[in-house]
């Protein structure tokens, strides 16, 4: 990828980032269908609604919950907390409220970050009903005592969870399942660079004509994957290849966790791109906690799914908090985290087993014209070399993959010279 298609990826990512950070999402409602909507002015989607008390495993599907308006007025009618500057003013989920009350009867109700009291927190209550306020610890320490008037204008009733499918045809049924949340609100690392990245690759595979089917789910985190992994069991013994997408877009390295299995092709594929590109990266085994990776790779399913972020979550200061702005995520980052998976996903569609078709010793290269097709070339020592081993490998059990690793060798130097020797009649796949 040159300098100027990075740049301009990375503006078209930023920009549909920019587009998404307003909306109001949680796990349902109205900011989920918008953002959705959104989404599908780039790719077709296929939009799932499932009602409320479906029973999905040990869950069931919960009441929808949607926003119009939210406040904390002092005595003078000044909105010292407004929904309207900031959607992570109000918990999600809250329950309605409309009262007066007391600092002292309000303060329960109250969430803030001492620690860092310029900024706004980001607190939830799915499971449990409740309601909340989060604001800046330095608003609250300035609230003196009297009355103020609270209202929190939602809903919470029967309705829908709905998430949205894309799926790209391939050659083969065998699937690449690719997966984001959906469900945080004014939150631009985690996940909406997520998912401008998904929606990247989604339609850059769309002109490709890929080797596998491609599915994209763009679902509300936990509950979201457990409902399509209910609603699919059919569907999960297609699945080749996984990953989750989260927070894309911050300046940090890159980091991948493994999936349960820990030596999926998955993992194998990101490990090699990772190293082979000279990226600064970190690579960490699988825990049961996470994103929805865990759903993935619970026992029952245990799929080859990992998950790639820039810095995990909760491991930079701005996570869940309104310093998880559009200046925190980055275009640059974001384009770079794009053209990984892109070579992550090469990768995978190029992995292929070959035969040897003339096993017994080597084969005379230089009488079909092999070692000249390569002479004065400055790599001519190292592409001989990538010839002797994808030969001496391919005897049907080996992946390319395999013999990058064994070999040292850069897989796509493997899987060019693997094509020479294709069309040479020495390898059958």
């Amino acid at each position: 990828m040159t300098e100027q298609v990075g740049a301009d990826l990375g503006q078209e990512l930023h920009d549909l980032v920019s587009r998404l950070y307003p909306l109001c999402r949680s796990i349902t409602g109205d900011g989920v269908r918008q953002t959705l909507e959104i989404l599908g002015d780039s790719i077709p989607l296929e939009v799932s609604e499932v009602p409320t008390g479906t029973p999905v495993f040990d869950w069931t599907v919960p009441r929808e919950w949607n926003i119009r308006d939210a406040y904390i007025k002092d005595s003078s009618g000044r909105r010292i907390v407004d929904f309207r500057e900031s959607n992570l003013h109000v918990m999600s989920y809250s329950t309605p409220v409309a009262a007066t009350m007391t600092l002292d009867e309000l303060r329960p109700h109250l969430h803030t970050l001492p620690e860092q009291p310029d900024l706004i927190p980001y607190r939830t209550s799915y499971y449990a009903e409740n309601w909340g306020f989060c604001l800046r610890d330095d608003v609250l320490r300035e609230m003196a005592e009297g009355i103020y008037d609270v209202c929190i204008d939602a809903s919470l009733a029967d309705g829908q969870l709905t998430y949205g499918e894309h799926v790209v045809r391939g050659q083969v049924d065998n699937e690449v399942l690719i997966s984001c949340h959906v469900c945080h609100p004014s939150l631009a690392n985690d996940n909406l660079a997520g998912i401008a990245v998904a929606v990247a690759l989604a339609r850059r595979l769309a002109a490709a004509d890929p080797w596998y089917t491609y599915r994209f789910l763009f679902i509300p985190g936990t509950i979201g994957s457990i409902t399509w992994l209910a609603l699919n069991q059919h569907r999960v013994g297609r699945v080749a290849h996984g990953l989750v997408l989260a927070c894309a877009g911050d300046r940090g390295q890159l980091t991948y966790k493994r999936s349960r299995r820990g030596d999926a092709e998955i993992d194998r594929a990101m490990r090699h791109v990772l190293a082979t590109s000279g990226r600064p990266h970190t690579l960490v085994d699988f825990s049961p906690y996470g994103y929805d990776e865990r759903q993935f790779c619970s026992p029952g399913f245990n799929l080859p799914v990992g998950c790639l972020t820039r810095t995990p979550h909760a491991q930079y200061p701005e996570y869940h908090t309104s310093a998880d702005n559009l200046d925190f995520v980055s275009p640059e980052a974001m384009a770079d985290t794009t053209e990984t998976i892109w070579q992550v996903l090469r990768l995978l569609e190029r992995n292929r087993v070959y035969r040897n078709l003339n096993p017994h010793c080597e084969p005379q290269l230089g009488r079909r014209g092999l070692y000249g097709a390569v002479g004065g070339r400055s790599d001519t020592q190292q592409r001989q070399m990538a010839m002797l081993w994808v030969l001496n490998l391919s005897d049907g059990e080996h992946s390319l993959l395999d013999i990058a690793e064994r070999s040292g060798l850069s897989f796509d130097l493997l899987a060019e010279v693997a094509h020479v020797l294709r069309d040479a009649d020495l390898l059958k796949e």
